[in-house]
């Protein structure tokens, strides 16, 4: 195949670049710095390219992994001094000078991770008088202490008899026997909740304790718990008056139920029978890589529960486990980390849309290989899904490299748009065999995703219709989301893709575009915005909902368009950029509020571009705060955290996403103003007077 080049287009706008005229709101200058920062990341983006074609940038999250894993190899026995030293010197490096460890970067201290952090420690030998381990133990009692912390820490803790069971909420292993029309049983949580919660049935069951060399009482700070009373309290009614309320009676009653269930005949007719049907399911959801999910929490705790079960280390299943585990370890500069999820089929699919976006030619063979990869990571197995869907026939992607059980929705409709984007223009030299099979797997992921909507027309990441809200009213579930309702970046991910396909002539597609179209109106928020759920925050929701609607045929003009594009030029930083603090999620007054970002600048241009507004004001200075942001080897520095796990709770910082998003916004950006700007010298300034396309 041909070396990859960039189109015509893109030559264009670099040509004649001496010229200082101003055009179409700009200058030649000014394109030709952006066409040369977009070749530079271009560049650095293929440098990053693994042998076999993929991408797979680091996934960044907090120290809560790291000291997990240590506690987690200190549970199994396994914990190793250079392991340990290595670790420890990681979330050393992480803490901050007044003590604490915050859950992303530069946001506020955070109770439970200082208290998983400071133990860590501890158990890495650090003494609770050296200045940094005290400063940790003064917040965390000024905080309210071990007893306000998050249920999983005092679960952690729990472990090593640093706290009591008792104290923990209720988690019965009898919930596995729960029909799926029952509210609360495992397929009312969503996927990553209801892998955690059946594992730790097991744990809880099993009430282990395992004490450490130390005690941790310089953390209490004397207070009550936010849990569950103490079992076996007396309920009021009072606690009747709502759902919270009811389900803190239930969970009285079921530790009433624990002790009940210590007896030999309850221990024979549903205990054991209950933890060997837990034992059953977490088998039959262990991945090709040894883990659950492809993400930490599940995979942990599973490896906990089965080491209860009895299962040796050396046993297949748990050594396969603890092998797959360390493969999401990093280690270099003689410290050691872990990523709580690996990300590579969503790191290929955007690196191939956006190097679509920047005009490399669909005949390059690196664009081939990554295509190659992709359609190897297909899956044709029936998951979890399918327990609403049980008539839809498999297809789509996962976000991992292995996780047939949950192939996610947004990750398959942004691969989709990644097979057609690399392969449009290259059809002629595929070949017949090649184009059968992107062809194939393209309708079997097409079809998959428009069958798995919800009743009220959006998307969720991983199943449908997974909406119970009473989940996250129990005394357990204070960790964040519980459930995988629709939400407005899926959902527009989705309707861009199958917009994408009923242009190219796919048949059958305009109900379920117009029931998402009509979703994502619904769900504007007043000030124009959209709110983002897997990524920070309304400027991350915004950059995807405006293209989805523009591609589903909204006009340029649209009132709702409108709203969007004022609510984008009212948060623009001085500078250019666009940045929201992860503190949206939790406080209004930082909605589209932050340090300008790479990736959120990228994504406020992919909204104007989509909307119409590539050559106006706001879209050029962030275009050019992108060029004069640019480090030397073509990539960006991005420290904030711009994805999101569960909202208010865990964040993540893709290491790709400075990258990968920079030049798909850089690209279409180039390839607007190209056109405007030749229209432009033709025919005068069209805009003159317009002060939303005043010279920068």
């Amino acid at each position: 195949m041909r070396a990859g080049r960039r189109r015509r287009r893109g030559a264009e706008v670099v040509a004649g670049a001496e010229e200082e005229a101003a055009v179409g709101g700009g200058t030649r200058s000014e394109l030709a710095d952006v066409s040369a920062a977009l070749g530079r990341a271009t560049d650095h983006l293929f440098s990053l390219q693994h042998v076999d074609g993929y991408w797979k940038g680091e996934l960044e999250t907090n120290v809560t992994m790291d000291a997990e894993d240590l506690l987690l190899r200190e549970f199994l026995g396994i914990r190793d001094e250079a392991g340990t030293k290595a670790s420890a010197a990681w979330i050393r490096s992480q803490q901050r000078s007044d003590g604490t460890w915050s859950n992303y970067y530069e946001g506020p201290a955070d109770l439970s991770t200082t208290i998983e952090a400071y133990v860590a420690l501890r158990l890495a030998g650090d003494a609770t008088t050296e200045p940094h381990m005290a400063k940790a133990a003064e917040y965390v009692r000024e905080a309210g202490g071990l007893e306000r912390s998050r249920v999983f820490t005092r679960l952690w803790m729990a472990l090593f008899g640093l706290w009591s069971w008792d104290d923990l909420p209720a988690l019965p292993p009898e919930v596995i026997f729960l029909p799926r029309w029952f509210p609360l049983n495992v397929y009312d949580f969503a996927c990553w909740a209801r892998q955690t919660i059946v594992a730790l049935t097991v744990v809880a069951a099993h009430r282990p304790s395992r004490p450490l060399r130390f005690g941790i009482e310089e953390l209490r700070a004397g207070g009550s718990s936010p849990a569950s009373g103490p079992a076996g309290a007396l309920a009021t009614l009072s606690e009747l008056r709502d759902a919270r309320g009811a389900l803190r009676l239930l969970d009285k009653v079921l530790h009433g139920y624990e002790r009940l269930a210590r007896l030999p005949l309850v221990q024979a007719g549903l205990r054991q029978p209950a933890l060997a049907a837990a034992e059953r399911w977490i088998l039959r959801r262990q991945e090709a890589d040894g883990g659950w999910g492809g993400i930490q929490p599940p995979w942990v705790y599973s490896l906990m529960a089965l080491s209860l079960r009895g299962y040796q280390l050396d046993h297949p299943v748990m050594a396969k486990g603890l092998a797959g585990l360390e493969s999401f370890t990093i280690k270099e500069d003689g410290v050691r980390r872990l990523e709580a999820c690996q990300s590579p089929v969503w790191d290929t699919a955007l690196a191939l849309i956006g190097l679509a976006d920047a005009g490399i030619d669909a005949g390059d063979e690196r664009v081939a290989r990554s295509v190659e990869w992709l359609l190897g990571e297909e899956i044709t197995v029936r998951g979890d899904w399918a327990v609403r869907k049980p008539q839809l026939a498999p297809g789509g992607w996962a976000f991992e490299f292995a996780n047939d059980n949950y192939p996610d929705i947004d990750d398959t409709a942004e691969v989709i748009l990644a097979l057609r984007r690399a392969t449009e223009h290259a059809r002629g030299e595929l070949g017949g065999e090649r184009l059968t099979a992107v062809d194939g797997a393209v309708q079997r992921g097409r079809d998959w995703v428009a069958g798995m909507v919800s009743k009220d027309g959006g998307w969720a990441a991983f199943d449908a219709d997974n909406t119970r809200e009473l989940c996250k009213k129990l005394p357990f579930c204070d960790f964040g989301a519980v459930i995988d309702p629709p939400s407005a970046d899926v959902t527009a991910h989705v309707v861009e893709m199958l917009a994408y396909e009923a242009a190219a002539g796919a048949a059958g597609l305009g109900g379920a575009i117009d029931g998402g179209v009509r979703w994502l109106e619904r769900s504007q928020e007043a000030d124009g915005s959209w709110f983002g759920r897997w990524g920070a925050n309304y400027v991350y929701g915004t950059g995807a909902v405006v293209p989805a609607l523009v591609a589903a045929g909204t006009t340029k003009g649209d009132a709702r368009l409108g709203g969007a594009v004022r609510w984008l030029a009212q948060h623009q930083n001085a500078d250019g950029g666009f940045g929201e603090d992860m503190r949206s999620y939790v406080d209004d007054d930082w909605r589209g509020r932050g340090a300008s970002t790479p990736s959120q600048t990228a994504w406020a241009i992919l909204a104007l571009v989509a909307a119409g507004e590539a050559d106006g004001a706001v879209a050029r200075r962030a275009a050019r705060w992108l060029a004069r942001t640019q480090q030397p080897d073509g990539t960006w520095d991005e420290p904030w955290y711009t994805g999101t796990g569960f909202p208010g709770y865990f964040y993540i910082n893709y290491h790709l996403y400075r990258l990968v998003f920079p030049v798909s916004a850089l690209g279409r950006w180039l390839a607007a103003v190209g056109d405007t700007d030749r229209a432009a010298a033709g025919a005068g300034t069209a805009a003159a007077g317009d002060p939303s396309r005043a010279e920068i």
